[in-house]
C-alpha cells in the first residue's frame, strides 16, 4: 500500500499504528535544501511578489537550516515589511529583516533603555564581533545591532558564513563557544561588572560545549 500524504509527511506526526512493517511500501526522507536549494526555493516563491533585484546568495546562506515552508514564510514576512515601510516592491533588506525577525522577533523600537543599558549592550555586542573577527575559524561578521527585538534580546551580533559547511573542525566548534562568551568578556573589561544579558550565550555555549563531549567526543 502506498500513500501520498502531502500534509502529513512528517514520520513523528503519524499514528504509530501506520508505521508498522508492511504498512508503507516506500518512505521518502526529504532533506533540508543545501544553498543551492534554497536559491531556487526563494526564486520560486518570489515569481509571485513584486521585487527588485534581489541578492540571492546572501539571503540563501543567513537561513542555513530553513526547509522550504520555512523559506516561503521569510518571502512572505518581506511582503509585509515592505508595505509597512511605505513601498510596493521588496528589496533584499526587506528578506534580511525578515529573517531578523524569524531568529529574534520584531524589532521593539519603542521599548526604552537607560543610557548605561545602551552603552552595556553595545560594548556586548561590540565584544561578539571583535571576538569573531579576530579568529580564523570563524563566520564573518554580517551585522550588528542594539536594537531590542520581541524575542527579549536587546541586540544580537550576527554571523553568516560564506559558503555551505557539512563538516565542523574542533577549531570551528571551539571559536563559536569563544564568540559566544565575548559579549560577556567585554561587559567586564569594559564596564566593570557582569550583567544578566549574557545568559543566552552562556545557555548556547554550555550546549554546544556538551555536545562537544557527548555526541562528537
Amino acid at each position: 500500500m502506498c500513500i501520498f500524504a502531502p500534509f502529513l509527511n512528517k514520520e513523528d506526526s503519524l499514528d504509530k499504528a501506520l508505521l508498522r512493517p508492511g504498512r508503507f511500501d516506500r518512505r521518502i526522507q526529504m532533506e533540508l535544501p543545501d544553498l543551492e536549494g534554497r536559491k531556487a526555493i526563494l526564486g520560486v516563491h518570489l515569481k509571485h511578489v513584486k521585487h527588485e533585484a534581489i541578492d540571492l546568495d546572501i539571503v540563501a546562506r543567513a537561513t542555513v537550516g530553513s526547509s522550504g515552508a520555512d523559506l516561503a514564510n521569510i518571502v512572505n514576512e518581506a511582503a509585509l515589511h515592505a508595505v509597512r515601510s511605505g513601498r510596493n516592491e521588496v528589496t533584499t533588506s526587506d528578506l534580511e529583516e525578515s529573517v531578523e525577525t524569524i531568529i529574534a522577533g520584531a524589532q521593539r523600537k519603542g521599548k526604552v533603555l537607560s543610557p548605561e543599558e545602551k552603552r552595556t549592550v553595545a560594548f556586548h555586542e561590540t565584544g561578539h564581533a571583535l571576538v569573531a573577527a579576530m579568529q580564523t575559524h570563524s563566520a564573518p561578521v554580517h551585522k550588528i545591532t542594539i536594537v531590542p527585538r520581541t524575542s527579549g534580546a536587546l541586540g544580537y551580533t550576527m554571523q553568516v558564513d560564506s559558503g555551505e559547511q557539512s563538516l565542523l573542525s574542533k577549531e570551528n566548534l571551539q571559536n563559536r563557544i569563544v564568540t559566544l562568551t565575548g559579549g560577556r568578556a567585554a561587559e567586564e573589561i569594559l564596564c566593570g561588572t557582569i550583567t544578566t544579558g549574557a545568559s543566552n550565550d552562556i545557555e548556547q555555549a554550555t550546549k554546544l560545549a556538551r555536545a562537544m563531549v557527548t555526541r562528537f567526543a
